[in-house]
């Protein structure tokens, strides 16, 4: 029971960081890991947003793979989803799978 508990407040303080990240911005799950005080946790950020409570309001199509990757199998709403809500806030790409940290990246953590 406590590690559930345990692992809530982990997803709540993930869904707190993922929703400030600005529009046109992304955060790789590592940074949103060390922001919540867990950096070697990326992964289980990622589990916090494969079950994000509140689509639409958390945010979760702005946080990518430390390389730039957008997941292939995006959660909410299948494959090419995430790098339409992204491109749709002015997200640039580097190639078809990769956002362009360079000029995209929230500086947050940095």
């Amino acid at each position: 029971m406590k590690q559930d508990a345990s692992r809530d407040g982990f997803f709540e303080r993930v869904y707190e960081v993922v929703e400030q990240i600005p529009e046109g911005m992304v955060a790789t799950y590592g940074q949103v890991a060390k922001l919540v005080g867990e950096p070697r946790k990326a992964r289980y950020v990622g589990f916090a947003l494969h079950v994000n409570p509140r689509p639409g309001e958390i945010p979760c199509h702005r946080v990518v793979f430390a390389d730039g990757r957008i997941c292939e199998g995006f959660a909410f709403g299948g494959a090419g989803v995430q790098r339409r809500l992204l491109e749709d806030e002015g997200v640039s790409f580097r190639d078809e799978d990769h956002v362009d940290l360079g000029i995209c990246r929230w500086p947050a953590g940095m």
